[in-house]
């Protein structure tokens, strides 16, 4: 930009620097702009290295464009007020102006004019803001992108940030036709987007070190100043905070009113002290006499462990006692152990001299009869036991050692047939188990299918009964109103040598329900989400006058029937 002349765009510096500070803080180091207003086409970049700029140009050059698109960046949407540093009424820029690039008006053949737009629908609209802290040598990067839909009028828009440096060259090119593919390049490559400006405003806030909201709003004021009408209403509105002074009013006013009643509430309470006094004193003897029953209590149970060591004193005087007489009887028992001692040692001397004079062949003999005598008992008892067996089987008891040998041989084969024969029993005994079972159940649910024909007028199955009685339940509904056709069809009586035939024909067709048309939805719906564990058919009957009856041959059906 030159000095006093037009704006210069493509050259490298376009501001001169004013005054050289500390340059403390975030402050803005370049602005880039694609696609915003006028400047069309191309990436158009403003470098500011952080340092105190002027903006000047003549009329129409493009300044407020500039102004606008930093207002843009940091501004909430619905506070921002575009051009209104130039003086210009609020509705002669509009962001879809800005996006579209309006730049002249024409006038169709009506006579009305309308707006002509430098872009279409398919172009896309970024401004990028490179915010530098030579302090702390960070840098953020803040960024919005537009795009005109069909559906809305006003753009679509989503916010980015980053705390490095983004260009909209190498970070907002080449992702083709949809802005989706955007947003998710930028998420890959670590910036943060944004759907709204409250969190994308939070995020950079936080970053510059701005506590609150009211500082932006002072900006956007500042900004788009052109006159100061009143200078204290300007520094009332938008450089203090508001201060409620009626509620403050209210606040002291209820705290004095809390204060009063807690002032009654003393007195109160010391009214209540001085009448409480004498009660206090009865409470006191009150105290004092229960505390002497306690005592008493506390004695009284007391006497249950004086005895108790009294009698304990008794009982280890006894036990004293008793251990005396013990000992006295512990002694007596060794006497007598020693004296059975004594005397059995001389019963083994009798039998030692019983033994030296032959006595052990008397003994040896004895011996051998009681074992020769148990001998002969148990080869009695198997004797018997075997005469017992081997009658059973229709056998008679050999009475050699050859005839034995054979009739063993005999039984071993006998023992294996009747093994097989045993087997083939239990088989047997399972399988007619089983038809047993079987045939019970069939029994009872035969039983239980007499009994509920007896109780009904019809030859419908008591599982269908059952069915019909649950769906009328549900519903609410009386079983009259949904019939079974075989509750309504019968043989005449002077066909009655048809009915077998018939009921086996009309089988199927009579367990079926009719539904009045009234009735017809909420019987579907009832069996549509219910399991009824069975099959169910039921027909649908319109409201609908008869018409006439087909020609039927004599010996149809339907004659039969009434």
């Amino acid at each position: 930009m030159n000095s006093w002349g037009r704006m210069d765009y493509e050259s490298e510096s376009l501001f001169d620097s004013i005054t050289d500070d500390a340059r403390s803080g975030y402050r803005l180091q370049r602005l880039e702009l694609f696609n915003w207003g006028t400047l069309d086409g191309r990436v158009w970049s403003l470098k500011l290295d952080g340092r105190n700029s002027l903006v000047t140009g003549d009329i129409g050059s493009g300044k407020t464009t500039l102004v606008d698109a930093v207002t843009t960046l940091l501004v909430p949407p619905h506070r921002v007020a575009y051009n209104k540093a130039a003086g210009a009424q609020n509705r002669e820029r509009m962001l879809r102006s800005y996006v579209l690039g309006y730049y002249k008006t024409e006038r169709g053949d009506t006579g009305t004019a309308h707006p002509v737009a430098l872009r279409d629908r398919s172009s896309y609209t970024v401004i990028v803001g490179v915010f530098r802290n030579e302090d702390h040598q960070k840098t953020v990067s803040l960024a919005e992108v537009f795009w005109v839909t069909e559906t809305r009028n006003q753009p679509e828009r989503f916010f980015a940030a980053a705390e490095r440096d983004l260009a909209i060259s190498q970070d907002f090119a080449d992702f083709g036709a949809d802005i989706g593919e955007l947003r998710k390049r930028l998420q890959a490559d670590g910036v943060d987007v944004f759907a709204s400006f409250p969190p994308y405003g939070a995020w950079f806030r936080r970053r510059f070190g701005i506590e609150d909201e009211q500082a932006m709003d002072l900006f956007h004021q500042t900004v788009s100043m052109k006159s100061v009408g009143n200078l204290t209403d300007f520094v009332r509105d938008h450089m203090l905070e508001p201060f409620d002074a009626e509620t403050r009013i209210t606040a002291l006013i209820d705290h004095f009113d809390d204060l009063n009643r807690a002032h009654e509430a003393v007195l109160i309470a010391k009214r209540q002290v001085e009448l409480l006094v004498p009660l206090v004193a009865d409470c006191n003897a009150h105290e004092e006499l229960s505390s002497e029953v306690e005592r008493m209590r506390r004695c009284r149970e007391a006497l249950r462990g004086y005895f108790a060591s009294l009698k304990i004193g008794l009982l280890d005087t006894r036990l004293a006692e008793l251990d005396k007489r013990w000992c006295r009887e512990n002694r007596r028992v060794e006497r007598l152990a020693t004296r059975r001692n004594d005397e059995r040692r001389q019963v083994e001397a009798l039998r030692q001299a019983i033994t030296e004079n032959g006595g052990d062949r008397i003994e040896r003999l004895a011996e051998d009869i009681r074992r020769l005598e148990g001998e002969r008992d148990r080869r009695a008892g198997k004797a018997e036991r075997y005469r017992n067996l081997i009658r059973s089987v229709d056998e008679s008891p050999a009475s050699t050692e050859t005839e034995f040998l054979v009739q063993r041989e005999r039984l071993v084969h006998l023992e294996v047939n009747l093994t097989e024969r045993s087997d083939q029993l239990h088989g047997q005994l399972v399988e007619d188990t089983v038809k047993v079972r079987q045939g019970r159940e069939e029994l009872v649910g035969l039983d239980r299918e007499i009994e509920s024909l007896k109780s009904r007028r019809s030859n419908i199955p008591a599982r269908q009964v059952t069915l019909r009685e649950l769906l009328c339940k549900a519903l609410g509904i009386d079983e009259s109103e949904l019939p079974f056709v075989g509750e309504l069809l019968q043989v005449r009586d002077d066909e009655r040598g048809w009915e077998g035939a018939a009921e086996r024909v009309l089988r199927n067709f009579g367990l079926a329900l009719l539904v009045a048309d009234v009735r017809y939805a909420a019987v579907a719906a009832y069996v549509d989400k219910t399991h009824l564990k069975g099959r169910l058919v039921y027909f649908r009957v319109r409201d609908q006058e008869a018409g006439d009856y087909p020609s039927l041959h004599r010996d149809s059906l339907v004659r039969k029937l009434s």
